[in-house]
């Protein structure tokens, strides 16, 4: 809890006049948005996701980065790209997610792209597999500000974890924690806050509290088990959990299963952040993965004239019209993160 209230309070700290008008703007927005349904929007996002880089050493299904098959150009973020859309979000962004698709270790100026951010006071956070935790590396994620580490871990036993997270190691993952634990130990260090973040699948989820014992035994922060998405679905799929709180989807009495949640004809994400691949693209959130809604290239253009052309203002009224005709809102998690 100590450390729940530290995490809390270090993303306070990094409010500004700016960002927090920008917050109240963004949040009455929505609501006004809701009734007059033009799709504009005066503020600028809260928070966004940077992808790294689309590469990733594990081969999980359900994942596009694993299983290789991206529609979209791969590649790596370029630092001085990175720097010049951050130079102009940055006034109004409180959080950073560097994280879409991908690996974001691999990348080797990852460390350096979350130090720059972590100067202009924004809070900072990735996920990882942690395979790439080595002690020099976890050493340095330390000294970078990062503020957030998400780490993967979907099983507490080898074989468990493998059927998911596939060519990983458990052992890997483990080394790779208890190295961020230490080196915030030696450096005397607060962040980054650590997560556990398990992934609820049937060869799993016998084990959920065994993954909360060990995080109590490694020194993690928190625990979060996250549901997962499965593209096909309707028929059943063995990645489904029994547990159905844990599950996206629920099954009819025919047979047939259903997205659990129900398909509301708006959508938060929408108005407080967005997502920007490796080569500048902005798409709407994180369940655009091969980036099909291109709202324009921040190679060619300013976030602030993307950010309310037509294109992105047309998006936001077709989900005040029927968000379940948008194809990537189809499979959409909203509201189904279970926390530990």
């Amino acid at each position: 809890m100590k450390a729940v209230l530290w995490d809390t309070t270090r993303f306070l700290s990094k409010l500004t006049p700016r960002r927090i008008w920008n917050a109240v703007v963004v949040f009455a927005s929505y609501y006004l948005q809701r009734i007059s349904k033009s799709g504009y929007h005066p503020g600028s996002p809260v928070s966004i996701s940077i992808e790294p880089t689309t590469a990733c050493n594990l081969g999980c299904p359900e994942c596009p980065s694993g299983l290789k098959i991206f529609t979209r150009p791969t590649g790596n973020i370029k630092s001085g790209n990175f720097k010049k859309w951050l130079d102009e979000l940055s006034p109004r962004l409180t959080y950073i997610n560097f994280y879409f698709q991908g690996e974001p270790f691999i990348h080797p100026g990852f460390l350096e792209m979350v130090t720059y951010a972590s100067k202009k006071r924004i809070y900072t956070a990735t996920s990882t597999n942690a395979h790439f935790l080595s002690d020099d590396i976890a050493k340095k994620t330390v000294e970078s500000g990062l503020d957030r580490l998400i780490i993967s871990i979907d099983g507490v036993t080898d074989e468990v974890y493998q059927q998911y997270r596939i060519n990983g190691s458990l052992h890997k993952v483990l080394e790779g924690t208890s190295n961020i634990v230490r080196w915030k130990r030696e450096l005397k260090a607060s962040t980054p806050f650590l997560i556990f973040q398990f992934l609820v699948v049937k060869p799993n989820e016998h084990q959920l509290k065994e993954v909360k014992q060990l995080a109590k035994q490694l020194g993690v922060d928190e625990v979060r088990f996250k549901t997962a998405q499965v593209y096909n679905y309707k028929n059943g799929n063995p990645l489904i959990p029994e547990n159905e709180k844990y599950s996206r989807y629920k099954k009819k009495s025919s047979g047939e299963y259903i997205l659990k949640n129900k398909m509301v004809n708006s959508c938060w994400r929408m108005w407080s952040g967005c997502v920007v691949t490796w080569n500048g693209l902005v798409v709407p959130c994180c369940f655009d993965k091969d980036a099909t809604h291109r709202f324009g290239d921040l190679n060619n253009d300013s976030f602030e004239n993307i950010w309310n052309n037509h294109a992105y203002k047309s998006f936001r009224s077709a989900l005040f019209r029927s968000r379940s005709e948008i194809d990537i809102c189809k499979n959409c998690s909203e509201g189904t993160k279970v926390w530990a």
